[in-house]
């Protein structure tokens, strides 16, 4: 079976980054199958790249997983290749924490290497086209099979970079303090608060809620409720986010990222 690599990036699709990146790894390893996760992440957002691939890689075989949003090209951040915990998944990137929420959601990293001066780099290398001269080439030969201890010199786990996020809590009355994590382009709010964050929240689906003292519906997509409307609802990764049935509840509630969002039964 050919090997699987995924790529998401912040490169957009106007240039010729991506066609390029995607031109060297089918020179290296022709019989892997390459699949484009995104090329739509803001660019130099970092944190919500980091997001996308939490949320997304598990729904893609293991295999090599290429990731760049990357600020800091050709400065001093490192560049890695790292094995996760569990299935056997490889992530390649940036070091600034692109690549930590997917790690944690594999049980962590056992096994990294910088690829800085990796042999299977190109040259010459361009100090601000890593994708292409360094992520792209060492991405592909792991994927044909070349040994991750081989790819780069040897990095402690525990030194990766993390990547901190607000975490969801209890409040004193035993409502959820969750936070904005993220919005979408319908303005759909994407909290901290996975289904397991769930049990013993109170949180009844079908019945009212307050959604910071405002009333709303935990309703199980948007039109349970009428036009205009707020719902809490779980979303396609079964994270609770908040809507208004076609309209923004970003704008609805006048939240900025990481804003805290105060939910309980009505």
């Amino acid at each position: 079976m050919a090997a699987v690599i995924t790529f998401l990036s912040d490169y957009g699709r106007d240039d010729d980054f991506v066609g390029v990146c995607h031109g060297v790894i089918a020179t290296i390893a022709p019989e892997a199958r390459v699949i484009d996760v995104t090329h739509g992440v803001e660019r130099h957002d970092v944190r919500s790249g980091a997001l996308v691939l939490r949320r997304a890689l598990p729904y893609f075989p293991a295999g090599v997983h290429l990731a760049v949003v990357d600020p800091e090209v050709g400065g001093e951040r490192r560049a890695v290749a790292v094995r996760a915990a569990q299935e056997d998944r490889i992530l390649v990137g940036p070091d600034n924490g692109l690549l930590a929420l997917a790690l944690e959601r594999f049980g962590g990293a056992v096994e990294a290497v910088d690829i800085a001066r990796s042999p299977h780099r190109l040259e010459p290398s361009s100090a601000t086209f890593h994708g292409r001269d360094l992520f792209a080439p060492v991405t592909a030969h792991l994927a044909a099979g070349a040994p991750l201890a081989e790819a780069g010199d040897p990095v402690d786990p525990g030194e990766l970079s993390t990547l901190h996020i607000p975490a969801a809590r209890r409040d004193e009355d035993g409502g959820l303090v969750a936070h904005a994590l993220a919005f979408d382009r319908f303005g759909n709010v994407m909290l901290d608060v996975e289904h397991p964050e769930l049990a013993g929240s109170g949180l009844k689906l079908g019945h009212r809620v307050t959604i910071n003292d405002e009333l709303a519906h935990y309703a199980r997509t948007f039109t349970d409720v009428p036009p205009g409307e707020l719902l809490l609802y779980e979303d396609a990764y079964r994270t609770l986010a908040l809507a208004v049935n076609r309209g923004s509840a970003a704008l609805h509630l006048g939240l900025a990222l990481d804003s805290e969002v105060r939910i309980r039964p009505a």
